[in-house]
C-alpha cells in the first residue's frame, strides 16, 4: 500500500480491519453506500473522546445521508470495545493494530515518528471515490459543522 494522501476524485484504497467485536469490515463490502472514515490518534485519549462523542451524539447527521461512520486508530481491537463500551458509542471502532498502521499509511494519515493515526477523515461514495477531507493538527479536533458540509455536497 502507498503512504500519500488521496485526492479528491480519486479512488480510495480498500481495506479490512476488525471492528471492536473483531468482526471483519471491508471497504469494498460497503460500496452502494457512502462511508466517512475518521481516523484518530488513541482510545481514552481527552481530544478524541471529545471528538467521538460528538460523533454519537450527531450520528443522525450521518444516517440521515445514508453513510456509514467508521472510526479508525492503532489501538488493539479489545481496547477499543472497552472503550466503545464506556462511552457508548454506536458505531463501529477499527483496529488498524497490526500490520501496525497499514490503513492508515494507505490513506496518507500515518505519523511515523510517533507510530500513531492522524487526524483525518475521509468522505467516501458509494462508488468507493473521495469526496472531501477534514484534517486537523494534534490536539485539535475536527469540528462536526466540516462534516455537514461534506456530506451535504455527497
Amino acid at each position: 500500500m502507498t503512504s500519500h494522501l488521496p485526492t479528491a476524485g480519486a479512488a480510495v484504497p480498500d481495506f479490512c480491519l476488525p471492528n471492536q467485536f473483531g468482526e471483519e469490515v471491508r471497504l469494498e463490502g460497503l460500496r452502494g453506500a457512502g462511508v466517512v472514515l475518521v481516523f484518530f490518534p488513541f482510545a481514552f485519549s481527552q481530544v478524541c473522546r471529545g471528538e467521538l462523542a460528538e460523533l454519537q451524539a450527531g450520528r443522525s447527521l450521518f444516517e440521515d445521508a445514508g453513510v456509514r461512520l467508521l472510526a479508525v486508530s492503532c489501538d488493539s481491537k479489545y481496547a477499543l470495545r472497552a472503550w466503545a463500551e464506556q462511552e457508548g458509542f454506536g458505531f463501529d471502532l477499527l483496529s488498524d493494530f497490526w500490520p501496525h498502521g497499514v490503513t492508515a499509511r494507505a490513506y496518507g494519515a500515518f505519523d511515523e515518528h510517533r507510530g500513531l493515526a492522524q487526524r483525518a477523515s475521509f468522505v467516501i461514495d458509494g462508488q468507493g471515490i473521495l469526496r472531501a477531507c477534514i484534517r486537523s493538527g494534534p490536539g485539535a479536533p475536527r469540528p462536526l459543522e466540516q462534516y455537514r458540509t461534506a456530506l451535504e455536497e455527497l
